[in-house]
């Protein structure tokens, strides 16, 4: 599983492990877990970061509609996971 290093504005930074990744509307999204095993929390994370960046730039995704379409879109891929 690969692992994933965020380093928010001025914080220590936090390590996921990235479950899965997909591509909705040209727009990606991660799965990440604070877990590499077991139940963890897990996260929607959208990239907001421009094509010319080097860095990917991602922020969580809140909005309860877009939430909801891409949880079920990665439950789809992972057939052993139930996303609330």
């Amino acid at each position: 599983m690969d692992k994933i290093v965020f380093t928010p504005d001025g914080g220590e930074p936090v390590r996921f492990y990235v479950l899965e990744q997909t591509r909705l509307s040209g727009i990606d999204y991660i799965l990440v877990t604070d877990a590499e095993d077991g139940d963890g929390e897990a996260l929607i994370l959208r990239d907001t970061s421009a094509p010319e960046e080097s860095e990917a730039v991602y922020e969580i995704v809140e909005d309860d509609e877009e939430l909801n379409a891409v949880a079920a879109v990665f439950e789809n891929m992972l057939d052993d996971i139930e996303l609330k």
